[in-house]
């Protein structure tokens, strides 16, 4: 399953290129000197994100000799927006906290590994869903920052994120917990221009908890949409998110 291919990295990085490019252009004149000496500031952001899910498959074989496996082949991006407050600890640490909701999508496909007779390999049988995700997010942040170099001062971040799922619609095959919580790691910059300080940041979330819902009730009286369910063992969260902050 890819994560997160080598084109959506390219892309990304030549997005920041050419914004610090940008930003160069005007390095002779120092703006916002002051702006990280403030105790507190605020700001929001903007972005978007790439959902993926980390399945695991068992190979189980149900009663009439069917085996299902289930795949993400494909990411489609999503839409972000955060408020941020951020807390000064030091000359290069501050601690960020960053409430938001991020909307996004992911198509699984499950593909029978014994397709019927007349099938000519696993992909021709195949079924799929979608898995809409609405979240209610609490990202918290170290930032950890470079000395300024003229008008960009580069920094990584590592943290938590908190996630809530709103979305009501349930799919058949797979149900998934409300629940989650995500290590994360990321990269940026600080770019200051006249009026406001731009920190394009990428970051890389990584779940921690098997979302996958066992205990399906509802699928009882409904073998062939239930195998699905016996088919997977674990679901982990995995997301990529690109923002762009205005502070």
């Amino acid at each position: 399953m890819k994560f997160f291919n080598a084109r959506h990295i390219s892309f990304i990085a030549l997005i920041l290129t050419a914004i610090a490019a940008v930003a160069q252009d005007n390095d002779k004149i120092l703006n916002r000197q002051y702006a990280d000496m403030k105790r507190i500031h605020y700001g929001f952001s903007v972005g978007a994100n790439f959902q993926d899910l980390l399945i695991t498959n068992n190979g189980y074989v149900s009663e009439d000799g069917q085996s299902w496996f289930a795949d993400i082949p494909n990411h489609s991006p999503g839409f972000c927006v955060n408020v941020l407050a951020d807390l000064r600890l030091g000359e290069h640490f501050n601690l960020r906290l960053s409430p938001g909701m991020y909307f996004g999508n992911k198509v699984v496909k499950y593909y029978n590994a014994t397709p019927p007779e007349g099938a000519l390999e696993p992909e021709i049988f195949k079924q799929s869903q979608n898995v809409k995700a609405t979240y209610i997010v609490v990202p918290l942040d170290l930032k950890i920052s470079t000395k300024r170099y003229h008008n960009i001062r580069p920094y990584f971040t590592t943290g938590v994120t908190g996630l809530y799922d709103l979305s009501k619609e349930r799919p058949e095959q797979l149900r998934l917990k409300d629940l989650d919580v995500m290590l994360t790691v990321g990269m940026g910059c600080d770019i200051y221009l006249p009026f406001f300080k731009l920190c394009p940041e990428v970051k890389f979330c990584f779940g921690l908890r098997n979302l996958l819902e066992t205990k399906r009730p509802d699928l009882q009286d409904n073998p062939a949409m239930e195998v699905f369910t016996k088919s997977v063992s674990k679901i982990k969260n995995n997301m990529v998110v690109v923002t762009f902050y205005f502070e």
